[in-house]
């Protein structure tokens, strides 16, 4: 497939600013996506542009479906049909036990992380068929789906185990359109998202014997996005040092 308009959600930082960089160079034209942090997704589309490449971003709560609609509105009239869907907004919420976890919290965070994902694959979807594109769509999961993360953040694993299951039975449900939908589940990578000193404490527990980079996700993602995985879908990809 010929790269055309990529849109990453949550573009502007951490694993989504370097999938938004990587897919630049293998020629998309990306969509930066944020909610609230203007200036690092403008820096990530001009540092994107300032190497030849093209980009724009867009602000949006993806969570939202007017937020989604007006998102995906905006990155086609500045490059034409969209192509390509990166679900990777994400917010862990409150860390701590089930028992401290206030409901408001989970709400937003089952919004952010599921809803949003979901929405946002429905409107791509959508938008492939009306073009006639034989789209793809990648989302980020986490290796909490598969250990839980207890005593830290237990509703966020949940969540991230729905989108995988999301990605399984999507995948299934548009293979014979050629429309391919994956996720790529991340370990511990050195990014925002973590506590101070969190990774430090787990780093004897990775096989690999460090934490993942952003950039290592980013080139699992590139490769799901490119003709290379032409005949993988509805597939969970682990990125995580063998954890």
């Amino acid at each position: 497939m010929t790269p055309g308009l990529l849109i990453v959600t949550g573009g502007g930082r951490g694993i989504g600013a370097a999938i938004a960089r990587r897919a630049a160079r293998d020629g998309w034209a990306v969509c930066v996506n944020y909610r609230s942090d203007a200036a690092s997704a403008a820096a990530v589309a001009a540092e994107i542009a300032g190497a030849g490449g093209q980009a724009i971003a867009v602000a949006g709560d993806t969570s939202v479906e007017d937020d989604i609609r007006a998102l995906f509105d905006q990155a086609e009239a500045a490059f034409g049909p969209v192509r390509g869907l990166v679900n990777n907004a994400g917010i862990t919420g409150r860390n701590g036990p089930l028992a401290e976890l206030e409901a408001d919290t989970l709400r937003r965070v089952v919004d952010v992380n599921l809803i949003g994902p979901i929405l946002c694959a429905r409107e791509a979807v959508r938008r492939f068929r009306a073009a006639g594109t034989k789209g793809v769509i990648v989302s980020l999961s986490s290796g909490a789906a598969q250990s839980g993360s207890p005593g830290e953040y237990v509703h966020y694993a949940a969540t991230k185990g729905a989108v995988e299951s999301f990605t399984l039975g999507l995948g299934r449900e548009l293979a014979a359109e050629g429309i391919r939908v994956n996720a790529v589940s991340p370990g511990m990578i050195r990014t925002g998202i973590h506590e101070p000193g969190r990774l430090d404490r787990v780093t004897a527990r990775i096989p690999a014997g460090r934490p993942g980079e952003p950039e290592d996700v980013a080139e699992a993602v590139a490769w799901m996005l490119s003709d290379a995985a032409r005949y993988t879908t509805a597939t969970v990809l682990k990125v995580a040092g063998g954890l």
